[in-house]
């Protein structure tokens, strides 16, 4: 089944988690720690409500107004998932931004991969399955968002089962992220 087709037939925790997780896998291009938003998953596995632990990552990870500095195009994706986070986790605002996650953690994949991109096709077209031709960091992502999908559909998991193995994923995603953004910087400087 396509990331597409996986999306659109994903409840609304599927679909919070789904997008969290994009967003936690992009957060070491902010230069965030591990842990910013294991608060945010807490409140999601918990059911409440996400809003102050939204906020101290946002104080955290979004810059003051007068920052300065060429926009790096990875950190305004980045930013952007982290400032559309809808303020419930259920309800129509949640598609939409989980949708938006996953093309956005796709193109910050592929802004930050150093094997030349394949093809002419967008990353919305890997979504739907044409992989042909795909860098391997913007394949394993696109594998890391199926997989959690699946994982938060498979009700045999249980729902604390399943987050917490989304969650796993997801670390192992940021870990990959995390070194090449840390090759990146070593490159630049």
């Amino acid at each position: 089944m396509s990331l597409v087709e996986l999306i659109a037939q994903a409840d609304d925790r599927g679909l919070a988690a789904s997008g969290l997780a994009c967003l936690d896998r992009c957060v070491p291009v902010l230069g965030g720690g591990d842990d910013l938003l294991r608060p945010l998953w807490a409140r999601l596995a918990e059911g409440g409500d996400w809003g102050g632990a939204l906020a101290e990552a946002r104080s955290v990870l979004m810059p003051p107004a007068d920052a300065g500095g060429p926009p790096d195009e990875a950190a305004v994706l980045t930013r952007r998932m982290l400032d559309a986070v809808p303020a419930a986790q259920a309800g129509p605002g949640v598609r939409e931004w989980a949708d938006g996650c996953s093309v956005a953690a796709l193109q910050v994949h592929r802004l930050l991969e150093t094997a030349p991109w394949g093809g002419t096709r967008p990353v919305s077209a890997r979504r739907e399955g044409r992989t042909d031709g795909m860098t391997p960091l913007v394949e394993a992502e696109l594998r890391r968002q199926i997989r959690i999908l699946e994982l938060l559909a498979d009700r045999g998991a249980g729902p604390a089962g399943g987050l917490r193995q989304a969650l796993d994923v997801s670390l192992e995603g940021r870990r990959v992220l995390r070194a090449v953004v840390s090759r990146r910087a070593r490159g630049r400087g």
